[in-house]
């Protein structure tokens, strides 16, 4: 049946090609010289001028049905609904005459939330991406489909900037009275899936669901588990575990029925990819995968070292090119959840429990440090923080989320702990980084509840509580005072951190005294 595009104003199209197979995709964007194929057989795409999100170019239309709800700011920016509506007009005129192409299919795998979506592209290859990270349609879905939400991305059409009422000749606006994703300007397929999460994370809380931008993965014994965390921390790594089926990468929501995947896919990044110690992502990238931005060699070959484009390089495949998955794309409420950080400055304990105040102290914060070390003549880290771990995507107040994370950790009694992937015994550029041997003895650990009744000791400062044994990891790195040879210059540390913390957490506003009081406290040590 001819999918006809008349009811949201795109009109006169050449042709409409709705939810053609992967090989039907690859070859249009071949044909149409959007991209080459590797020796693989994956369909390499360069994006051009973007090549990663462009935060700046992102904004929402201001209406009265979600003013008060979204948490605007630099991560939220308003736009007048005359200046979407112009855009609109413009980039449905351009796309007339124009083979477009269709992705129907949905956000979410538990079917009593998710998102029908409808994706209408200008290129093969963003239709092809589409296919391949939200989940797929069978035939009887798409012979009775209504999308809930359209995303039009047009990447051709350049806007003229401050003219135009926006920043730049690219645009991500998101409308939530139409229901509508406009795109223009840039060709990162990236834009695409980050909209549409961002659509849901707005959604869900209204549900009483929680959204988290997190990886899952779940044991033989069912238990789940969830990780949060900061790009750098390991959330990737430390999610895949052969011992345990993957969910997903990137984005789940956690109900009263337990917790799904919003996702069909994987957008994993490629740069200085290891073929043994990253082998799920190198043997995934293959016929039907769509790589962006990475650098082949005469032979088709991909140089996955090679930053000439970017240093986002990334690969998009289904997730059932990877061996260990959920099929299911669900799993039971989570008995544990991780937060990770990648401390540079030496000062956070490898791992420490929270309480579920401070569980939603740290939630709030997001920290990680960050590492100039790329940077000539700079050393020193920068602490970085992103709240609910993923700032950019969470369209509210991040007390909403604090709060239902709070109440579900409450209801199903979860644990939760603190993981420092970072460094020890003086920080980045004198320490060393925490073996990867003992972080993963140590998820093990709070995975299979053995550090339930082990004895804590709380930090002075940060007021994590630290377990004073952890099977297969020495007891005196557990404490990260102990692997400094300068006492004081550690307190000096922990408490310039804490500072950063309390400075930080000064943005939010009406947080109950019980989840500020949970954070760290400014303590002088004194010394003989």
């Amino acid at each position: 049946m001819e999918l006809k595009l008349e009811y949201i104003n795109i009109k006169s199209c050449k042709s409409v090609y709705r939810n053609l197979t992967v090989s039907e995709l690859t070859e249009f964007a071949i044909k149409r010289e959007e991209g080459i194929l590797s020796n693989k057989g994956a369909l390499v795409v360069n994006t051009g001028k973007y090549t990663g999100r462009s935060p700046k170019d992102r904004f929402i239309v201001k209406q009265n049905s979600i003013e008060n709800k979204v948490n605007w700011g630099e991560t939220n920016l308003p736009i007048d609904e005359i200046v979407f509506d112009k855009f609109y007009d413009e980039v449905t005129e351009y796309l007339e005459n124009k083979d477009v192409f269709v992705f129907d299919g949905f956000v979410g795998a538990m079917k009593e939330y998710n998102l029908p979506i409808r994706v209408i592209c200008e290129n093969a290859s963003q239709a092809l991406f589409s296919n391949q990270l939200f989940r797929r349609p069978n035939l009887e879905d798409l012979t009775n489909f209504h999308p809930q939400f359209h995303v039009v991305s047009a990447p051709g059409f350049k806007a003229k900037g401050k003219e135009d009422g926006i920043n730049s000749e690219a645009f991500i606006i998101i409308n939530f009275d139409k229901k509508i994703i406009l795109i223009g300007g840039t060709q990162y397929s990236g834009e695409i899936k980050k909209a549409i999460f961002s659509v849901m994370n707005f959604l869900l809380p209204e549900k009483g669901v929680l959204p988290m931008h997190c990886s899952a993965n779940i044991g033989e014994d069912k238990k789940t588990a969830v990780f949060f965390g900061l790009s750098g921390t390991g959330k990737t790594t430390l999610s895949a575990d052969p011992e345990r089926k993957l969910i997903g990468d990137d984005e789940h929501a956690w109900c009263n029925d337990g917790i799904f995947n919003f996702e069909g896919g994987c957008y994993a990044k490629t740069i200085k990819l290891d073929k043994e110690k990253e082998h799920e992502i190198y043997n995934a990238i293959k016929f039907g995968t769509m790589l962006e931005n990475v650098v082949l060699d005469e032979n088709g070959q991909p140089d996955y070292n090679s930053n000439k484009y970017t240093e986002n390089t990334r690969a998009a495949y289904p997730l059932e090119y990877v061996d260990n998955i959920e099929k299911s794309g669900m799993g039971g409420s989570p008995e544990t959840i991780i937060f990770l950080t990648a401390d540079a400055f030496g000062v956070m304990p490898p791992i420490s429990k929270l309480s579920k105040e401070a569980a939603m102290y740290h939630f709030m914060s997001g920290y990680t440090s960050k590492v100039a070390g790329t940077e000539r003549g700079i050393n020193e880290p920068k602490a970085t923080f992103s709240a609910c771990f993923g700032e950019p995507f969470m369209l509210m107040n991040p007390s909403v989320y604090a709060e239902l994370l709070g109440e579900k950790i409450d209801k199903y009694n979860t644990e939760v702990y603190l993981v420092n992937t970072g460094w020890l015994n003086g920080g980045y550029g004198r320490g060393n980084r925490i073996k990867l041997s003992y972080t993963r003895a140590m998820v093990k650990a709070a995975l299979e509840g053995r550090l339930k009744d082990v004895e804590y000791l709380e930090h002075p400062i940060f007021k994590v509580l630290m377990p004073l044994e952890c099977p297969g990891v020495p007891s005196e790195i557990l404490n990260p005072k102990n692997t400094w040879e300068d006492k004081e210059e550690y307190d000096y540390k922990a408490v310039a951190l804490a500072e950063k913390f309390k400075e930080n957490f000064k943005k939010f506003k009406n947080v109950p005294k019980e989840i500020i009081e949970a954070g760290p406290e400014i303590k002088i040590v004194q010394y003989a």
